[in-house]
């Protein structure tokens, strides 16, 4: 877990088979995340994710009481929660599905808990990062259409948070928060502050 975090990640899981519920908590546990909640149904994932306010749910795709997809809609219509599914192989059809559904990743059963780890890692940052854009464009207003505005910003952050990493030795999660704090320290939109980084004229 990024050593940004003061408090720990807090997380719901959703998964039908036990054992590998049992898995997935004893795995974030162990990385030092907080599980707030633990069910094998879906429609008891969205009551859950209600009640606790979680910074992710990890939804099993297929559950009783309602698909990980159909939660994963109901947990992120009103709250900036972070979904990732658990999907069998046979179930990758599913995944442009997911992503309407406020998706933002999906992990391949079995895992092994590198991989678990890693993707957690990733979504949480990639999640981050979409609201901090969405956050700034309702701050600042948008150049355009919002959606147009929040591609421009993203494509640009992510070419400075590359630089970033290449030449400053930064892990993905530091490079954005180096772009973020900036832009907030100078009162500039985090596309500015990219722009600088990658001309050169702003640097760690």
């Amino acid at each position: 877990m990024s050593k940004e975090n003061k408090t720990p990640v807090r997380v719901v899981i959703a998964e039908d088979e036990a054992i590998v519920r049992l898995d997935l908590k004893e795995i974030l546990l162990s990385a030092g995340y907080d599980v707030v909640g633990e069910t094998g149904r879906g429609d008891e994932a969205v009551r859950l994710s209600a009640e606790t306010r979680p910074d992710l749910a990890i939804l099993d795709v297929k559950m009783p009481g309602m698909s990980g997809i159909q939660a994963a809609r109901e947990i992120t219509k009103d709250a900036q929660i972070a979904v990732m599914v658990l999907t069998a192989f046979s179930q990758r059809e599913l995944i442009e599905e997911a992503r309407d559904a406020g998706v933002a990743a999906y992990l391949v059963k079995p895992f092994r808990r590198d991989e678990l780890l890693g993707a957690v890692e990733q979504v949480l940052a990639s999640c981050r990062q979409e609201w901090a854009i969405d956050a700034e464009i309702e701050t600042f207003g948008a150049d355009g259409s919002a959606a147009e505005d929040k591609i421009a910003t993203r494509r640009v952050v992510e070419e400075a948070k590359g630089r970033l990493i290449e030449h400053s030795d930064m892990s993905e999660a530091e490079a954005f928060s180096f772009i973020q704090r900036t832009a907030m320290r100078t009162r500039a939109r985090m596309r500015e502050v990219a722009r600088q980084v990658l001309d050169g004229s702003l640097s760690p």
